[in-house]
């Protein structure tokens, strides 16, 4: 590509031919401007991604002064109002939105370009920034991660292990494991099932007995620990098949905790009956310091998804790891 026509591959618009005062053509100075109005790109992209300069500064690890210099730059090149700025939020305009979805794609594919530049397809490499539950984390995903850098030796992983729900635009993330495919701003791909598991420990079942049917955890005040979200403090909820047909019940909590470790911890300390994904529990029911109960009422699976941007959609990184993932979990899938 001959450099006085980079320009013209970002914007659409041939940048005028910087000379030198020979008369000859000055490509460093073209090739200059035209990163410039790269990075004016970025930060524009980036303050709609994330709603605001200061986040968006933030992000890119620049001042806020120089974002704001780009984003000037950015509206003088187009001829154009990008977006509308007030004390407390940023609006996007008409024409900022129409230019956003032209150049979200453009960088994604830019991206996806040099990260592969002279790679090939098979060999994908760059940091991945991946948000993933604790206990998914620590019981799946981590232990196989061996075989995922044998064969993609050139990606970093930035796990960001948490409970929380993130916001994966807004803090730059690349994809996310969660338990449900609701919102409508990214893209979902289903890779697995989860198992259920109600369980107590044997010291538990001594002291209390062992329920024969769901509904005696109730009528007879069985002792639970709970578990409960430490972001909306939902408490989760216990839900089994009777004849086919779900049935809530609402136990006694002798305990709630909002660490799947903790919870773990209350099981195996007699304190009550958890009911929780069966991964988390297994090897604590295979060495027998808990007792499966109500195996005959477990309920259907839960369903496991990767989500990530639509900016995210073509990169190789990205799709490596989700075929990967899915792989992982369907050796813990229910039989």
């Amino acid at each position: 590509m001959e450099p006085d026509c980079i320009a013209k591959e970002l914007t659409g618009k041939c940048a005028s031919v910087e000379t030198s005062s020979t008369g000859m053509h000055n490509p460093s100075a073209v090739q200059e401007r035209a990163i410039d109005h790269l990075q004016a790109i970025r930060a524009f992209v980036r303050v709609v991604e994330v709603g605001g300069f200061a986040r968006a500064a933030e992000s890119l690890e620049i001042p806020n002064a120089t974002l704001s210099k780009h984003i000037q730059q950015l509206e003088r090149h187009v001829g154009v109002k990008l977006l509308e700025r007030t004390t407390r939020r940023v609006h996007v305009t008409s024409e900022g939105s129409a230019y956003y979805d032209r150049m979200r794609d453009m960088l994604a594919e830019l991206d996806e370009t040099e990260a592969t530049l002279g790679r090939g397809q098979s060999a994908p490499r760059g940091r991945l920034r991946v948000d993933i539950p604790s206990s998914i984390a620590s019981v799946i995903l981590i232990p196989a991660l061996p075989e995922f850098y044998a064969e993609y030796p050139d990606i970093q992983l930035q796990l960001g292990v948490t409970d929380r729900t993130v916001d994966l635009i807004g803090e730059n993330i690349d994809c996310a494991i969660r338990d449900n495919a609701r919102d409508p701003a990214l893209i979902a791909r289903r890779v697995g099932r989860l198992s259920w598991t109600m369980c107590a420990s044997p010291a538990y079942i001594a002291k209390y007995g062992m329920p024969q049917r769901p509904q005696q955890i109730v009528a007879e005040n069985f002792p639970m620990a709970g578990y409960y979200s430490h972001t909306s403090g939902a408490i989760q909820p216990i839900e089994l098949l009777v004849s086919d047909k779900p049935l809530v019940i609402k136990p006694r909590h002798s305990i709630l905790v909002n660490d799947g470790y903790a919870h773990l911890a209350c099981a195996l300390a007699g304190l009550g009956l958890i009911y929780t994904l069966d991964f988390a529990v297994r090897p604590s029911i295979n060495r027998g310091d808990l007792v499966v109960l109500l195996k005959e009422y477990q309920p259907k699976p839960l369903e496991v998804f990767i989500v990530y941007p639509p900016s995210r959609q073509r990169s190789t990184k990205v799709r490596v790891f989700v075929e990967w993932i899915k792989q992982i979990f369907a050796r813990v899938a229910p039989e």
